[in-house]
């Protein structure tokens, strides 16, 4: 079996301004919502059997309380806020596992998921169903893959090294160091993708950089200024690559054969008439 984990936040945002709005009868916003549930039915429809669906109920986690400017809810259009509670309903009620997050993130339970789906020696493939660079840390190999669904490109390990320079162990050491604007942390002063994947791909993950730059095998006087503000940040690097680092331990499923679709349950009848009569706006 295939086990396809799809990210549900980057889904809903997807949709949100891709598709048009349409209100329902209480004059909500649904289309968002109404696009997700047609993409899964796709891939049904496609012969996904086995799927998972992980969606950040809450924003803000754990993280928040590690690193102050870690990214937040603050700016997300209210008509896409509100979408977020329907939409792990309306999966739920179409008969989909949803892990609605809320200490933790989205892609944390989805790395969880992937681990724990391949362990599973009768799991063929797991597909990682996001173009988040966060979840390159979870690819192994040809068997744990990212599938990107909107640009129809898949990315194994080979890919991994191939778009960041270095495997996938050391990609939250890499976003240490270069900083992803998306989750809210600036990396290192300095440091780029370039001099950060050549250092990496050498010495693997920041604790085993030496401290003397002439081994680094980059450029000795950009070396020299780069192993100076890693002496001076360390730390600061260190919190960063816990941000960036995955959290694969969560009790996300004991079986894969939960993932398994065995249709929609009853309660999906009112779900779908609601979004069925949805009106779209100009």
């Amino acid at each position: 079996m295939n086990v396809h984990l799809i990210d549900g936040t980057y889904e809903l945002f997807r949709h949100f301004y891709a598709v048009p709005t349409a209100l329902d009868a209480s004059g909500m916003d649904v289309g968002a919502v109404r696009g997700v549930l047609g993409s899964v039915k796709a891939m049904l429809d496609d012969g996904v059997t086995h799927l998972g669906v992980a969606t950040d109920h809450v924003i803000e986690s754990f993280r928040n309380d590690l690193w102050a400017g870690y990214k937040t809810g603050e700016g997300i259009d209210p008509a896409l806020w509100a979408q977020f509670p329907l939409l792990e309903s309306a999966l739920e009620a179409f008969g989909v596992r949803v892990w609605a997050m809320v200490e933790v993130e989205a892609d944390d339970a989805l790395g969880a998921a992937a681990v724990r789906a391949a362990a599973d020696p009768r799991v063929e493939r797991v597909f990682i169903c996001t173009p988040d660079k966060d979840l390159a840390q979870c690819v192994q190999g040809t068997r744990v893959v990212q599938l990107d669904r909107l640009r129809r490109t898949l990315r194994d390990e080979a890919g991994v090294v191939a778009k960041f320079g270095v495997p996938p162990a050391s990609i939250p050491d890499y976003l240490a160091l270069v900083g992803d604007s998306s989750d809210g942390f600036p990396g290192l002063q300095g440091w780029g993708a370039k001099s950060a994947a050549k250092v990496l791909a050498r010495f693997g993950h920041l604790e085993q950089i030496p401290d003397d730059h002439r081994a680094w095998g980059v450029d000795v006087a950009r070396a020299g200024m780069l192993a100076a503000v890693l002496r001076r940040d360390r730390a600061q690097a260190m919190l960063f690559r816990d941000l960036a680092t995955l959290r694969t331990d969560l009790p996300v499923f004991d079986t894969v054969d939960e993932l398994a679709w065995h249709g929609p349950t009853p309660a999906y009848a009112a779900v779908a008439e609601r979004l069925a009569a949805a009106v779209h706006q100009p």
